[in-house]
Order: structure tokens, then C-alpha cells, then sequence
């Protein structure tokens, strides 16, 4: 298959996904006390259980996965992933209690993997000249779809209640499925994969190559950093936006100013690391967003919030591509699948952590705190992979 073509059917399945996933999991709080009956007093509780069950199998089944992908097929294992999570999102639509939510969060952690399996297959039909670029446009998609989901997910909460919105991501993540079933092919190097099962696996494992460890460690944090607030955000939107009706929109809308901005920024990121250099991107947008976190979380009124959210979301979509590209550069064709299932192991393991962090922090210290510590981890590692990399080729 011609790569612009994979590019162009990547792109629409990453947008079904991503507008799936943002059009729900960022009103699940609501979605407890609207529909599952959880008091104000539990919800935040019952909030980070919800988050952090899916993330917890995920973590463990993700290189599962990768390597299965590496032997019997990248497109397979993208089937797979697209059904199993259609119909996990079909039951979040049916249960009727907070513990139904959380199995059916459990279920859709071990149906995972669909956003690694996009990657591998999109790094081995992209020409080497092209990687950044395809990367760029993947995330941009990916960011657009938090653009799309959010708003969708409010208009939906305020027409016909929350539940049709689960319903909606099913069939999207179906319809996900029958693209992969019938019209993507398997990338031709994945096929040789069961061939070379004789090669050492030691040459790519991360934890024998110093540069893959660290992106990993990088993935974690920032997916931690991204999700820190989730759990809490939407209260927080409530609470600036004082007595405001269609507050669920409103919330929407905000949430969807960063994937705006990523939307726009992420092909130039893409872009400017195949250029300049991926390490180079990588630094400058955890600085920009780990910069623009701390500035948002000074105001007390939710205008100056919203414009902060639309600036970090500037910076936000440049760290992931450049990570996926460090590891597409530096990993054989036939381990792509279990090393970008590995990086998204480490994302769930930051994505679980985030929200229970950003949970305690909040509690405790306070939800400003919140973006505080945020803020300057992404500083920190800023600061530590530049002094680390800045001398590699193409930083």
C-alpha cells in the first residue's frame, strides 16, 4: 500500500478512536453522580478507581500485545484492540453501579493497544525522509480528537443523556474495526517477523539500551503529567465558571482549547524535529507546556485558565511525536511492535499514576499545587534530556 494512502486511513481511524475515548472519559465524575447515583463526597474517590483500572491491565498487557504483534501481525492485533474495546464501551453504556464501571474500565484495559498498533504500522510504510511528518500528522489527529470528543460528549450529556455517548464511541470503534478488516493490508516486514525470532532480543530491549529506557521514563512522566488533573478538572472548571448553566458544554469547550491548539501545532512539530531534530523538539515542548502549566494555575477566574489550557496545548503535541520517532529510529522493523507496546505500557503506568497523584496533591496540598508540581517536572525533564542528548546527531 502507498504510505499517503496509509496515512490518510490512519488518520481516520485515530480520529474515531481519540473522539471516542474524550468524549467520555473526561465526564466520568459526572457520569458517577449524574447517572450511577455516587454522592459528592465519594466521587472524587471513586473517580481514581475509574481512571486507574483500565490504565493498571493496560500497563501489563501492552507488551503482551507488542510482541504477539511482532509475530502474528500488526493488523491483526489492531482488530483485535478496535473489537474488543466496541464492545467495552457498549457495556459502560448498560451498567448500572460504580463497580460495573470499574470492571467495564478493567475489560477496556485489556482490550487496549489500538494507538501503538496505528504507530508501528504507520513508522514501516513511511518513507525515513517522511517519519516526522507522518508522526506530526498522527498526533495532530490525536489531538484533534480531543477537540472533536469533548464537545460532542457535552452536546450529547445535554440532548439525550450521557449513556448515548457510549453507545456513539461503540459503533465509532466498530466501524475501526471493519476498516482495519477489510481495506488496511499487514506492512510487509511484519510478515518476517516469525523469521527472525532467532535474533537477540537483547540488542532492543530497553533495559540494555540506555536511550529506550530513558524515552520510556520520559513517556511515563509526561502521560503522568497530562492526566494529573483529570480526575479533578472538571470540578475545577465548574468552580471557576461559578453558576453558569450548560456547565457540562462549558467544560467541553475548555477541555477542548488544548486539543485545538494541539491540532494545529502537532504537523509542525513533526515537522520541525525531522528538521531540527527530534531531542530539540522534545525539550522545547516539555519547557513550553511545563512553562504554561504553572502560569495556569494562577488564575481564579476561568477566561485566563481557558487561554493557558489553548498555550500548553501548543507545546504539549511536540513531546510525544519526538518520542516516537526517537524509538522508530532506533528499532529494527521487526521489534517495533513490542517497543511501541512497551512505550504505551509506560504510559499507562502514568496515566494510572497521574490521576491518583493529582488526587492526593489536590486534597491535600491543594488543586494550584496541582499544576505547581506539574510545571516544574516537565521543567525538570526538560532541563535533564537536553543535557543528556543535546550532542546526539540531529539534536
Amino acid at each position: 500500500m502507498n504510505w499517503k494512502l496509509v496515512l490518510a486511513i490512519l488518520t481516520c481511524n485515530i480520529l474515531f478512536m481519540s473522539s471516542s475515548y474524550t468524549m467520555l472519559i473526561p465526564f466520568l465524575p459526572m457520569y458517577l453522580t449524574m447517572e450511577l447515583g455516587v454522592s459528592e463526597a465519594d466521587v472524587n474517590i471513586w473517580s481514581g478507581i475509574v481512571f486507574s483500572a483500565s490504565f493498571l491491565v493496560s500497563a501489563i498487557m501492552a507488551p503482551i500485545w507488542g510482541r504477539m504483534a511482532d509475530t502474528k501481525g500488526k493488523r491483526i492485533m489492531a482488530m483485535r484492540a478496535s473489537f474488543l474495546l466496541s464492545i467495552s464501551y457498549f457495556l459502560g453504556g448498560i451498567v448500572e453501579t460504580p463497580g460495573q464501571l470499574t470492571l467495564m474500565r478493567l475489560f477496556q484495559g485489556f482490550a487496549s493497544g489500538l494507538w501503538p498498533m496505528d504507530l508501528a504500522i504507520m513508522t514501516l510504510y513511511a518513507p525515513p525522509k517522511k517519519l516526522g511528518f507522518c508522526l506530526g500528522v498522527m498526533q495532530g489527529t490525536l489531538t484533534a480528537g480531543g477537540v472533536v470528543g469533548p464537545l460532542l460528549g457535552g452536546v450529547l450529556a445535554e440532548a439525550v443523556g450521557m449513556r448515548y455517548s457510549f453507545f456513539l464511541a461503540a459503533a465509532a470503534l466498530f466501524m475501526n474495526f471493519l476498516i482495519f478488516t477489510f481495506i488496511i493490508k499487514e506492512p510487509p516486514t511484519a510478515k518476517k517477523a516469525a523469521d527472525q525470532e532467532t535474533a537477540p532480543e537483547e540488542d532492543v530491549s530497553p533495559w540494555r539500551m540506555p536511550l529506550l529506557r530513558n524515552m520510556l521514563l520520559c513517556g511515563t512522566l509526561v502521560q503522568m503529567v497530562i492526566l494529573i488533573l483529570q480526575p479533578v478538572l472538571t470540578t475545577y472548571v465548574a468552580k471557576l465558571a461559578g453558576p453558569m448553566p450548560n456547565i457540562v458544554f462549558v467544560a467541553g469547550l475548555v477541555f477542548s482549547l488544548g486539543g485545538i491548539a494541539g491540532a494545529m501545532a502537532a504537523p509542525f512539530w513533526g515537522t520541525f524535529g525531522q528538521r531540527r531534530g527530534f531531542f530539540r523538539a522534545m525539550c522545547l515542548g516539555m519547557a513550553g507546556a511545563g512553562l504554561s502549566m504553572i502560569i495556569q494555575g494562577i488564575p481564579d477566574t476561568l477566561l485566563p485558565f481557558a487561554v493557558m489550557q489553548f498555550v500548553g496545548g501548543l507545546f504539549f503535541c511536540g513531546i510525544h511525536p519526538s518520542i516516537n520517532a526517537v524509538l522508530a529510529s532506533n528499532t529494527p522493523p521487526s521489534y517495533k511492535g513490542r517497543i511501541f507496546g512497551m512505550l504505551f505500557a509506560a504510559q499507562q503506568v502514568g496515566s494510572m499514576a497521574g490521576p491518583l497523584l493529582g488526587g492526593l496533591i489536590a486534597t491535600y496540598l491543594g488543586i494550584h499545587c496541582v499544576f505547581a508540581f506539574s510545571g516544574l517536572l516537565l521543567l525538570c525533564l526538560s532541563s535533564a534530556i537536553w543535557h543528556r542528548y543535546r550532542g546526539q546527531r540531529g539534536c
